[in-house]
């Protein structure tokens, strides 16, 4: 059942939780909008005044955060969503990531960088062989042609960001800094870097980065907007924004053609089946006989994006951390272990075993047999949780065979009054993604098919024409388990910190009961990015943020852990998220929605009036 107000938060103690929470729970009747751009959350909350839903208002929060936050997503990256059907109760899914250019072969782009037969490689980050096609202007119409609500068209829903385009915004403080870091990168990318810098006659070339306040306008996305917004996918995948960006690509000695972004616009994207875990927090967590926060001894379903993206880390790893107290292998966790030496080793190596897993099995499953079902299953969680070690961090972390056995981006959360729930996320990879920038459209090209293997042949996530690479942005979403009513919209961005930061919120509210703003605000770890090491051991070293105690630091040490701490700018590694709850008042029985804004960020959760 829904969650009750009398047995639902608690606020950090000083002496239990050593870390500020610098905001407020914002609280809301008739649905919340939670983003990193207050600008973009207004693009939302407009189309939600019209009459729109979650669904809609979202795609009006994704083009919003294009152009004030356009170093981490754009129309030429990907996007992924969970969508929550109140009437039925039922959670729908979206991949909306592109493919390699069926030219794109691994013979060629091996040639194309210079390695030799049997030597190991990857697509550089900032290579134009790391362009796939975009995902995201096909992934916005499907989500308001499947979930929305009918009541507003695409050209509405697109029309508050066209009008920031046009008549200008101010920048805020995280994105300014980011935007000043990529000055450069857009410079030397392409010939057209300044559409996405601010002009100005006293800077090199005319054109910088714009600063904190400073207005920034982009007309050429303007135009892209209402191209879409007219003609739907065929305003972006033909005519001449597909011109502009196959000539670019092409250009620099790239393989997309016309083709290509026509095949993805037949294609469309692709409505998926998502995955789950049913996760019993009562079952790891010591209550002292008060109900859990979940409201259920049945617990809640986690729900994550199936692969080709990586949620399936997150669902690994709480299945390691259930089966570990299930076994009496550790003990259940008691509220005063948050952040504890003990909590940070279980869900750190349960977090390095799901890695392991996923490095390997997570991949296009049109072109490979994608496990999702066996790796879940009780008997492999059982097997991998046998790794796990109380006393000391596992040396290496192969790869399971479960068919043998019976991270810059923007993440957002919308509700609305009618009780629908929609988790987004919308990505360029890396932040401006390649930089290439196709003349006349306002946008840069992202740089995902860096994830893409070179070596060796038998990887299931090899470089092959057409085919989508490891992804990882990844929605979440959670129901109860009971009645299937929605429990919470959630999501941390980040590159592989997703899944990481994806267990460390949700733990926070089930196990610890922390509110949601409290959640967010507490100090997380990230194991070390990249993927794998020549041994095959993933995460060589473990990132701690400032906050955690130096206790703990020296107990994961001896644990023989390798850490280092992280302090101001830095933190950035921890990501940024934003959580959704619901709950229904005990006294009059109205729904209420609760929200959290990661103080990482430049955002807030707005609610409607």
């Amino acid at each position: 059942m829904p969650l009750l107000t009398s047995a639902l938060y608690r606020r950090p103690e000083s002496e239990v939780n050593p870390f500020p929470s610098r905001r407020s729970v914002v609280h809301s009747a008739k649905g919340i909008i939670a983003s990193s751009q207050p600008l973009a959350t207004a693009c939302g909350l407009e189309i939600l005044s019209k009459g729109g839903n979650c669904a809609d208002a979202a795609v009006a929060v994704a083009a919003g955060l294009s152009l004030t936050e356009p170093g981490n997503t754009g129309l030429g990256g990907d996007m992924f969503c969970l969508f929550y059907d109140a009437k039925t109760k039922k959670v729908h899914s979206l991949n909306g990531s592109g493919r390699a250019g069926s030219l794109c072969t691994l013979e060629a782009v091996r040639e194309e960088l210079g390695l030799l037969d049997g030597q190991e490689g990857k697509i550089p980050l900032h290579s134009v062989h790391a362009v796939t096609v975009p995902g995201t202007a096909a992934g916005w119409v499907d989500t308001v042609e499947l979930f929305g609500s009918g009541k507003v068209s695409l050209e509405e829903i697109l029309e508050p960001a066209v009008k920031l385009a046009e008549e200008g915004f101010p920048v805020s403080e995280l994105a300014a800094f980011s935007w000043k870091e990529s000055e450069d990168k857009l410079r030397q990318a392409s010939l057209n870097g300044s559409e996405m810098l601010k002009k100005d006659p006293s800077a090199k070339d005319g054109f910088r980065a714009p600063e904190a306040g400073e207005i920034m306008k982009n007309p050429t996305l303007a135009n892209t907007f209402r191209l879409l917004a007219k003609h739907k996918k065929a305003g972006f995948y033909t005519g001449p924004v597909a011109e502009a960006l196959v000539k670019v690509v092409q250009d620099l000695g790239g393989y997309l053609t016309l083709d290509d972004l026509k095949h993805h616009m037949e294609m469309g994207t692709e409505k998926t089946e998502p995955i789950k875990f049913n996760f019993k927090a009562h079952d790891v967590a010591e209550t002292h006989g008060e109900h859990m926060s979940d409201g259920s001894r049945d617990g809640i379903d986690v729900w994550e994006h199936p692969p080709n993206g990586q949620g399936i880390v997150a669902l690994i790893a709480l299945g390691i951390i259930e089966e570990l107290q299930r076994s009496g292998r550790i003990s259940k966790f008691s509220a005063e272990e948050h952040n504890s030496v003990r909590y940070l080793h279980v869900v750190i190596e349960a977090l390095r075993i799901a890695f392991s897993d996923a490095n390997w099995w997570v991949s296009d499953p049109s072109f490979s047999q994608m496990p999702a079902k066996a790796l879940l299953d009780p008997k492999y969680i059982a097997e991998r949780a046998a790794i796990f070690s109380p006393d000391k961090a596992a040396d290496i972390c192969l790869h399971g065979l479960p068919v043998h056995s019976s991270s810059d981006t923007v993440y957002f959360a919308v509700t609305d009054s009618d009780g629908n729930g929609i988790s987004f996320i919308n990505s360029n990879y890396h932040y401006f993604g390649t930089g290439i920038i196709p003349k006349g459209c306002g946008f840069p090209l992202q740089n995902r098919g860096a994830n893409f293997v070179l070596q060796p042949s038998n990887h299931p996530n090899i470089l092959a024409p057409r085919k989508r690479p490891y992804h990882t942005i990844i929605p979440a979403l959670v129901t109860n388990a009971s009645d299937q009513s929605l429990h919470s919209v959630y999501g941390v961005k980040g590159g592989f910190m997703q899944p990481q930061g994806h267990v460390q919120v949700l733990l926070n509210q089930l196990v610890f009961r922390l509110d949601p703003q409290a959640a967010l605000d507490s100090p997380r770890f990230c194991i070390g990015p990249g993927m794998t090491n020549k041994s095959n051991e993933y995460g060589d070293m473990i990132f701690l943020e400032d906050g955690i105690s130096a206790e703990a630091v020296e107990g994961l040490k001896r644990l023989g852990h390798k850490v280092e701490l992280l302090k101001g700018r830095s933190r950035e590694m921890f990501g940024t998220g934003q959580v959704i709850r619901f709950h229904v008042d005990v006294v009059d029985g109205q729904g209420v929605w609760s929200a959290g804004s990661d103080q990482r960020g430049d955002g807030a959760a707005v609610p409607v009036i």
